[in-house]
C-alpha cells in the first residue's frame, strides 16, 4: 500500500509523554519539529508517495504502520495528509519481545476489558481507540496553527513594505501571502491571500 504524506509526522501527547518520555514543549514549538529519531524516520517514510509501507497485521481496529529506525519501533495512523505516531519503544538488544506483538496483546487486552464493560462488544481482534489521537491532540495542533501564523504575519508585512512585492510562507496544509502597497497620500493597502487548507 502507497500512502502519500505531506505533513510531517507528529506524535500525540500520549505517545511524547508515556512512549517518548519527553516534555511538552511550548506552542511556540511544534510537535513536528521535535528532534527524535522515530519521528525523523516516520516524517522521511511518509513524505513520499512511492513508499510502500508495512502495514501492523495483528491490528486490525485501525489501519497502522510500523517505522522502524536503529532500536527504535514506532506505529505510525495515516490521518488525511497527517501522520500520527501513536506509540513507540525502544527493541532491547537480544530480548525475545517484539514492540509489535506486545503492542497488538494490548490491543488484545484492551478489546476484553471493552468488551466486558460494553454492549455490543467489539467484533474486531483488537482495541487500540486509546492511541489514537484526541481532542487535546488536535486542540494543539490548531493552537501551534495559530501561534505560527501569529509570528509569520508580522514578518510577511514588513518585507512586503520593503520591497512592494508579495512574500510568501508555507505553513503546514496551507500557504499564506502578503502583498503591502502603500503611498505617498499615506493609504497603504494590504492583501492577504490564502491557498490551501487552513484549521479551524
Amino acid at each position: 500500500m502507497v500512502i502519500v504524506g505531506v505533513e510531517d509526522a507528529r506524535p500525540t501527547l500520549r505517545c511524547l509523554r508515556d512512549d517518548l518520555k519527553l516534555p511538552l514543549p511550548t506552542i511556540d514549538e511544534p510537535l513536528d519539529e521535535i528532534d527524535h529519531p522515530i519521528l525523523g524516520k516516520a516524517t522521511e517514510q511518509f513524505s513520499k508517495n512511492d513508499v510502500a509501507h508495512e502495514r501492523i497485521r495483528a491490528i486490525d481496529d485501525h489501519v497502522l504502520f510500523k517505522v522502524k529506525v536503529r532500536r527504535w519501533r514506532g506505529a505510525v495512523w495515516p490521518e488525511a495528509d497527517r501522520p500520527w505516531v501513536v506509540a513507540a519503544g525502544i527493541r532491547e538488544a537480544g530480548s525475545p519481545d517484539d514492540f509489535y506483538a506486545i503492542l497488538a496483546a494490548e490491543g488484545r487486552s484492551a478489546r476484553a476489558h471493552y468488551n466486558r464493560d460494553h454492549r455490543p462488544t467489539l467484533t474486531t481482534d483488537t482495541f487500540t481507540d486509546h492511541l489514537m489521537p484526541t481532542e487535546d491532540d488536535l486542540l494543539r495542533y490548531r493552537l501551534e496553527a495559530g501561534a505560527r501564523l501569529e509570528s509569520v504575519i508580522p514578518r510577511l508585512v514588513r518585507d512586503s513594505l520593503f520591497d512592494g512585492r508579495e512574500h510568501t510562507a508555507d505553513l503546514a496544509a496551507f500557504t499564506i501571502g502578503v502583498h503591502v502597497r502603500a503611498d505617498r497620500g499615506h493609504e497603504t493597502y494590504v492583501a492577504i491571500c490564502v491557498a490551501g487548507s487552513v484549521p479551524r
